[in-house]
Formats: structure tokens, sequence, C-alpha cells
């Protein structure tokens, strides 16, 4: 017995076009051709695309689960059209050997609505410093070894997890952020920090440390993803690195490609590390997903209570939420004007993580059936009070977009339906 997705409109060869997507036991299968038995759903020219994919969440549990959990962050996740999301190691305990990992694992096994991979530590603790983790046990269990919130901060340590990363063959992945650099800002240091007295984070704090990392990722042959890069000159750092043939790669994040420091308001939901920085950074940062030097979207979903996330700018918590909008922002504001083609957008989201981090899927037959049904068509706005996430706080907030998912199928059962 097969389900088949009739009339729809389908990603495949990195082009849409329309035709029948076929499923059984879990899996893409190549007849579609219906039999006695079959279940039929017609999508009515909707479009099919690989699960999205975002390598960049915080879920918060074990450690914090006042401000999120497996359960209300894979809901969320599945919402916004997601299959596969990977878990920063922010928690408590940090998933810096195995005996810790498995308290995360056991929290996934229990109560995940997609596929959730974990990123183990890079240092002990997850404090950017002291001494690197055991690479060769956690590799089995996790996606990549991150600190992500904290910078590596010695280069010699950073050498030495790249090469213990490099013979398990996994990628680092980093939160480049140089802490002597820093001096207590928290927005980017530009016009609206100065006009307001607020104090400043420096963009050299981000890629100076990228441009360490890059370095040092020639050196010991290690695969290499630089964390929601923000500015300019991150950007071509890594657009060099990569004509020299180099294996990194980075991301960004929505709120990075739509807004800059002039839109800041004295709220909460405008804080997130790194910070909403310039025009010209913003710039950059499209110009990079245009040309493939970026080659991830990813959402760097990070919840907080309403009142760590109430104090203003300044004394408010680090982060934002975003699986539940991502699509419906970047489709509206990027895709619609013809800045990206919704192609490419499918390559940011999904497709691109997928290579990148090894993660297989697809909807070619034997692929497992983790996929996304897009309507293009409808228009809302974005509504935190609607949000499955245990977050509220975006930038975002009343924002009209169009594009959402409808459907949301991991491992061909359904965990989203709108």
């Amino acid at each position: 017995m097969k389900t088949l997705y009739t009339h729809a409109t389908i990603y495949r060869d990195g082009r849409f076009q329309p035709g029948t997507l076929a499923v059984s036991d879990g899996r893409i299968v190549a007849d579609a051709e219906p039999a006695p038995g079959d279940r039929v759903v017609d999508l009515s020219g909707r479009y099919i695309v690989p699960g999205l994919v975002d390598v960049h969440v915080h879920l918060r549990e074990p450690g914090f689960t006042y401000k999120e959990t497996i359960a209300s962050g894979t809901a969320a996740a599945a919402r916004g059209g997601y299959t596969t999301v990977c878990a920063m190691p922010n928690l408590n305990p940090a998933p810096d050997a195995p005996e810790t990992l498995r308290v995360e694992l056991d929290a996934i096994r229990r109560d995940a609505r997609v596929r959730v991979l974990p990123y183990g530590c890079i240092t002990r603790g997850q404090r950017g410093c002291g001494e690197t983790v055991d690479f060769e046990a956690l590799a089995p269990d996790v996606v990549a070894f991150s600190d992500d919130g904290r910078g590596v901060q010695s280069g010699e340590l950073m050498e030495e997890a790249m090469r213990g990363a490099a013979r398990v063959g996994r990628p680092i992945v980093a939160h480049c952020e140089v802490d002597e650099l820093l001096r207590g800002g928290y927005i980017h240091d530009g016009d609206y920090c100065r006009e307001h007295g607020h104090r400043g984070i420096c963009s050299e704090s981000e890629w100076r440390q990228v441009e360490r990392d890059i370095a040092l990722a020639e050196k010991t042959g290690c695969q290499y993803h630089v964390c929601h890069v923000s500015t300019k000159e991150s950007v071509e750092l890594v657009r060099r690195a990569k004509a020299r043939g180099l294996k990194v790669s980075c991301e960004t994040a929505p709120h990075y490609l739509l807004l800059t420091d002039a839109d800041l308001q004295e709220e909460g939901r405008f804080k997130m590390n790194p910070p909403i920085r310039s025009a010209e950074d913003r710039a950059a940062l499209v110009a990079g997903i245009q040309d493939g030097t970026i080659e991830v979207v990813a959402t760097d979903h990070a919840p907080h209570s309403a009142e760590e996330k109430s104090r203003g700018l300044a004394g408010s918590a680090m982060g934002i939420v975003g699986l539940e909008c991502a699509f419906g922002l970047l489709y509206e504001y990027l895709v619609v004007p013809g800045t990206i083609s919704l192609e490419r957008l499918v390559e940011l989201m999904s497709v691109n993580p997928r290579r990148i981090f090894a993660l297989g899927g697809g909807l070619e037959p034997g692929c497992a059936a983790d996929f996304t049904v897009l309507d293009l068509d409808t228009r809302y706005t974005v509504d935190p009070a609607t949000f499955r996430s245990a977050g509220r706080a975006t930038p975002f907030e009343g924002w009209p977009v169009r594009g959402r998912a409808v459907l949301t199928v991991v491992g061909g059962e359904t965990v989203y339906e709108c």
C-alpha cells in the first residue's frame, strides 16, 4: 500500500516539475501508479521540497526547559516545514562526554517530532577554553562539534580540536567571537548604538576569529563551518577560502538578511548574538547567498522566557526564535522581489545543509520520506501568539508574509498539517 501525493510541483534535479510523489514504508518509491488500497492526497499544484534542515537550533533540553523543550521546539520545527534540526550544545549537562550526551539523546528519543541531530561540544563544559572533548567517544552520536555561544579563544586549542574532529570525520562548527574585543557590547557598534548610548560589538570580534580559523582549517584539513555570519569581512574571508578549495562553509540567518541596525528598537526581541549589523553588512550577506559563498540559511532559533526578553536591549538575554516564520519571511522578502530564486532558497534551506553535513535525503526513490509541502499563495502576518515554540521573541512580529508549510512528513508520517 502506497500514499500518492498527486498534482504536485516537485523539486527534483535542481528544478521544479509537475508530478506525483509516491511513498511506501517510510520511503520514496518509484512506482507512482495507483493500485487498489493506495491512499491519494491531491496537492492541487502545491510545491514539494526535500524536508527543510536547520543546522543551528537551541532546544534547551536538558537544563533549561523553562525556555523550550524537545517537544515544543520540534513541534515548532514541524510547523515551520523542518524535518531535521541540529541541536546546539548550550545545555546542562553540556554534551561533552557520552554520559552527558546520553541525557539529551534520551529526551530526543522520547519527545522529538522531527529528526534531531545533536552537536557535541568542542571543549569540556562548552567553555571555549581548557581542554578538548574526546572526539572519538562522541563522534558516533553527534553531527558535528561546536561550542556555539562561545568562541574558542586559544588558537592552539582550536588547532587541537580541528585535528581531533578531522580524525573522526566530523566538522567543526564555530561561533566566532574574540572575547577581548567585546568590551561589554551587546548591539552592533554602529550609528544606532552611538546615537542611543549603548555599548557596541565591533565587527572585528567576529571576522578576526573567522580569519584565524580558516588558516587553521587549511593547516589541519578539517572541515570547517562558520555559524551565523553577520559581517561583510566574514563573507569575504569565506569567499576567498572557498576559491582556494578549502573545506570551508558558512551560514547566515534571516534576521541578518532582512534587517539592519537602523531597524533596532528598544526591545529585547531585537537582541541576538551576533547582533544585527549595518546596511553594508546586510548587502554583503545578500550578495553572499546570491553567489554561493553563503550556502546555508539557519535560524539560530534561541528561545528565552518572556521575563528574560523583557529587559530592553541592554538587559535582555541574547537570542530570538525563528523556526516558524523563516520560510515565509525569506520567500516574501527575497524570492518574491527576485533577489534570489525559489530554487536557490530550497538549496539554502534544504539541499546544501544536507550535503555539507552529510545528512543524505532528497526526493529520489529509496530516500527516507522526509519532505515539506509548501503553499506559496497563503498570506498571513507573523504572530508570536500562535507559535508552538515556548519562545515568543522575534523582531518580525507583525510583518506580512506569504508562503508556508502546509504539510510536514518525516519517515512517511505526517508530523504537521495545516
